[in-house]
Order: C-alpha cells, then structure tokens, then sequence
C-alpha cells in the first residue's frame, strides 16, 4: 500500500465530503431540528441534479439552473409534507412515497435515461473534479467552503426570526408549539421545503462535479446524511452549542465520513463493499452515545456498591 495514493486521493474525498455536507446539513434540519424522519432525500438527491443538468444542457444559465433544482426540491419536500400533515400519513411512510414517484418524475426529467452527462469543456460549471488539485480559486474544496460558510450563515439568520423559532419549537416540542398558537402542520411543510431544497442544490452540485447525473444518485444518500450527523455529535455535540457551529460540524462530519471511506478503500475493501461499510459506519456512531451511557451507569453502580 502506498501512501502517497491516498494523500493524493485525499482532496477528492473533502471535495465531495463538503459536497455531501450540504446534503447532511438537509437532513440535519428535518432529523433534529424538526424530530422528522424524512426519506425524501433519497429521491431528491437525484432530483436537483437531474433538473440542473437537463437545464444547462438545453442553455440555461448555471445560477438559474441552480434556482430551479433547489425549487425542484423544495417542491418533493412540500408533496412529502402534505402527504403527512393533510393525509395523515406516518413521516416515514410520507417520505418514502415520495421517493419512490421521484424515481420515475426524475427518470422523465432526464428523458428517460438512467445517466446523463455534461462536460466541464462544454459548459461553465461552479465545480469539477477535474480542478480538484489546482491551487486556484476554481478548486471545488474553495468554492463549496465558500457555498457552505453562505448557507450556515443565511440558515442561522433565519432559525433565529419568528418563522424558524416556530420551526425549532414544532421539532422541540410539539404540544407545547400548538398550545403557544403556532401552526405546527404549516411549520412541518415549510421545514421539508427547506431541508429537501438544500438536498436538491447539493444534488446539482455534485453532478456538476462528477460531470453527469445519475437516477440512482441518491440511493443510500439517507445513511450518508446520516452519518455525517452521528458523527458530528459524538465528536462535536459537547463542544459546540450554537446552532451555527452544530451546522458547521455536520459539514465536517461529512468530510470525515469520506475520509474515513477513502480510508477503508485504501486498506483494499471491494468497492462493492461500500453500502455495508456505510451501515456500519452509521451502526458504530449511533452505538457510541447508548455504549458511553451504558458504561457511566455501571460506573455509577460500582460506586455505589463500594459505598
């Protein structure tokens, strides 16, 4: 084994990590802000790329393409919140409906082919693999801290009006929001609309790096969010408080999450492997909370028997 392959494959990884991490901080928003167990993300995670790619292929400017894929989510998000809050569907159940006829809405936005490609020759994308290791301003690790650092701070502004302290009371506590007057259903509607539009605009960009979009793109996307929210609160949930550096720390959650895959590989896991590993990933670091309790209560247990 050679280590200068994996330093070498080491800014691809954060590349997509931060890429993903946009992705993680969706769900993040639905998982814990709003105690909503949201599988949207897998559907949409093709959705906002496959919009993206189709509209930059027929001439559409790449911002408004970007516009257009977050919009494309938002609207997967609003259908997963109406199937819960008007039909009275489970949140699970909602969001995996919605996957699934994602699945085929997404397959006729690409024309009804698996794959579509576009060329960082062809077309002026935000990111590409292929300026990974340029020191310039066009490496993807630049331009997606920048994308981030925008995000964090226009999500954190927002959580802090009236409209998304309602959102954090709903996912708080939701008898309590209802009793202060607050429209819990409308607040769980718009909370999907942003999460599941965040995943869509990370979904355009990382077909924009990977230079195609693929209809099985967001398969499993759920785990990796996931676990790039597991992580960051094992290592960081007794570290940072405000809800900024939470935010922050799901997007370095994902960076280590690619790392730690980069990793594995390295070591000569089968690539075929990958889905596994990811479970198991996730399976250690939801493990790591209730293992700590467990050995703090034996702890206690011992000491209270000495005494």
């Amino acid at each position: 084994m050679n280590i200068s392959s994996l330093i070498s494959a080491l800014p691809g990884a954060t590349a997509q990590g931060l890429i993903w991490g946009i992705m993680a901080i969706g769900v993040y928003l639905t998982y814990k802000v709003l105690d909503f167990s949201d599988l949207t993300v897998d559907g949409t995670m093709a959705t906002g790329g496959a919009v993206c790619v189709m509209l930059m292929i027929n001439g559409t400017n790449l911002w408004v393409a970007l516009l257009c894929s977050v919009l494309a989510g938002m609207a997967a998000g609003l259908v997963t919140g109406i199937f819960h809050t008007k039909m009275g569907i489970p949140p699970i159940l909602s969001g995996i409906l919605t996957q699934l006829a994602l699945y085929s809405i997404n397959l006729w936005i690409m024309g009804f082919k698996a794959n579509q490609g576009i060329n960082v020759t062809k077309y002026d994308l935000l990111v590409s693999a292929r300026n990974v290791r340029h020191l310039g301003m066009d490496n993807p690790i630049f331009i997606m801290l920048a994308v981030t650092a925008i995000l964090i701070v226009v999500l954190y502004w927002f959580f802090g009006t009236e409209l998304g302290s309602s959102l954090r009371a709903t996912g708080c506590n939701e008898q309590m929001a209802k009793a202060q007057g607050i429209n819990v259903d409308r607040c769980k509607r718009i909370g999907l609309m942003i999460s599941n539009g965040i995943v869509a605009l990370s979904s355009a960009l990382f077909a924009q790096y990977q230079g195609s979009v693929d209809v099985n793109m967001g398969r499993g996307a759920i785990v990796i969010g996931l676990a790039a929210v597991i992580i960051s609160t094992v290592i960081f949930g007794k570290l940072f408080h405000n809800f900024g550096l939470k935010l922050m720390a799901v997007s370095i959650g994902a960076v280590l999450y690619y790392i730690v895959i980069q990793v594995v590989l390295w070591l000569g896991l089968n690539t075929n492997l990958l889905k596994l590993l990811s479970a198991l990933v996730v399976a250690f670091f939801l493990a790591i909370p209730y293992w700590t309790k467990n050995a703090k209560n034996m702890k206690r247990s011992k000491g209270a028997k000495h005494a």
